[in-house]
């Protein structure tokens, strides 16, 4: 297959790269480099630099890809909550102008959206068909994006997917920035600072390792009649349990500092992975303690 990446040149992006060039296709990367790196883009795969929140038909047009992956997104809750037109720009708008260029050349499109955001408290394992309940401008711009997908699979006859990730993790994401808890966790850790934990740290999260991801989003391109899916492993673990696993896995010990929690932040969050796993075949396959490793060892190596 021909298929393009928007965000491809960011963390989760990276490892779908990765995995589609692993089974020989073409991959092009459509990227405006605001959080992605010209490094994590494989040699094997063309770069385009462009921005989302502009038309991208021309470019599509011209590769003609038998598939889009739309991963491009801004990814922080706490910007979405400071910055909502920010958000809508990029997770609304970006997404409608990838499935407006999607739609002229008759092409599916498997959607990155989030699992947590979206259904708000749980408890228990959310499934597909919970209330979706956002308490975030960023959990209302992924469900308005997959809101579109339906409507734009209604309207055309092309069927896309949604995927509904977990809390994703591993290597390459970045342990300098505002979101993404595991390295941000494990880069302190590195350079022996202390780390932060907003709240009293109870507040548990469904970490799904990055390959993990990249493998299901191979199985939502071959899936011909779209559909929604959560992409997790089931399982829930709370924030002190996660630094609790980082401290085991780097053979350190620190003591965390609280701070007070933040607006929009869930409490409990964790994903049913029933439909997906009976539907598009995947299931979660590596261990947190795992993953964590893998991600040490990238981490402390950068």
């Amino acid at each position: 297959m021909r298929t393009l990446v928007t965000g491809g040149a960011g963390f989760i992006g990276s490892h779908v790269v990765e995995a589609l060039l692993a089974r020989s296709d073409e991959v092009h990367v459509l990227d405006n480099l605001a959080s992605g790196k010209r490094e994590n883009v494989p040699g094997a795969a063309t770069l385009h630099v462009a921005d989302v929140r502009e038309p991208v038909d021309r470019l599509v047009q011209e590769l003609q890809p038998d598939a889009i992956v739309h991963l491009a997104a801004q990814a922080d809750v706490r910007v979405s909550v400071d910055d909502p037109g920010l958000d809508t720009a990029v997770n609304v708008l970006g997404t409608v102008n990838v499935l407006e260029a999607a739609r002229k050349v008759s092409v599916r499109v498997v959607f990155a959206s989030t699992g947590g955001a979206i259904y708000g408290e749980c408890e228990r394992p959310a499934r597909e068909d919970d209330p979706r309940e956002p308490l975030s401008p960023y959990g209302c711009a992924k469900l308005a994006g997959e809101e579109y997908l339906a409507t734009f699979s209604r309207l055309y006859g092309v069927h896309h997917v949604s995927l509904r990730l977990g809390n994703v993790y591993g290597p390459r994401q970045d342990p300098h920035g505002e979101a993404g808890v595991v390295a941000i966790f494990l880069g302190r850790l590195r350079d022996g600072e202390r780390c932060r934990i907003f709240g009293d740290g109870r507040q548990t999260r469904d970490y799904v390792y990055a390959d993990d991801v990249a493998r299901a989003t191979l199985l939502g391109l071959a899936r011909e009649d779209g559909g929604v899916f959560n992409v997790g492993t089931g399982r829930e673990t709370s924030v002190v349990e996660l630094y609790d696993a980082c401290l085991a896995v780097v053979g350190a010990e620190a003591e965390a500092v609280h701070e007070a929690s933040r607006a929009g932040e869930l409490q409990r969050s964790f994903l049913d992975p029933e439909h997906a796993a009976q539907v598009l075949g995947f299931r979660a396959e590596t261990s947190l303690a795992d993953g964590l490793a893998a991600t040490w060892d990238w981490i402390r190596k950068d």
